[in-house]
């Protein structure tokens, strides 16, 4: 017998239908890039890779909102012809010691492309690493001097 859930938890299980194949949509979004990477459900195959700087010709509209479109389109497409219908979406920012913990502009726009393209989305995780105290930041002891 399965545990009862909370009212308002939604398990990602229970929104699926049997025949469904699941995969999991990497997004690594950053002021400089957007990165979308579509597993199967193990996170070990990878099923389609691309990228906003494969999309535009200029190095300032990688991050951009419409490049992280045009990416997730292409990536869709392809998970599509693999059989994928439903996605649950890791959202990465680049975090950790010296990178910001919001995710870049790409990375809403990712997730609203794919799902206008009528792949059901399950879950939405922000997997952004956190520090715990671990190595000394960069700059020195007075900071950066600008």
């Amino acid at each position: 017998m399965r545990p009862r859930q909370r009212d308002g938890q939604r398990s990602s299980i229970s929104m699926r239908k049997a025949g469904e194949k699941v995969g999991i949509a990497h997004i690594y979004s950053s002021y400089n890039n957007t990165i979308i990477h579509i597993t199967d459900i193990t996170g070990t195959e990878t099923v389609a890779r691309t990228s906003g700087g494969q999309m535009v010709k200029s190095d300032r509209l990688e991050s951009s909102p419409t490049a992280a479109m045009m990416a997730a389109k292409k990536a869709g497409e392809i998970a599509k012809e693999h059989g994928i219908s439903a996605l649950d979406v890791k959202i990465k920012a680049p975090g950790g010691h010296n990178g910001p913990n919001s995710p870049g502009p790409g990375a809403q726009a990712a997730v609203r492309t794919l799902s206008r393209m009528g792949i059901r989305i399950g879950i939405i995780e922000d997997v952004t690493p956190i520090p715990h105290d671990g190595c000394r930041k960069k700059g020195g002891r007075r900071g950066r001097r600008v």
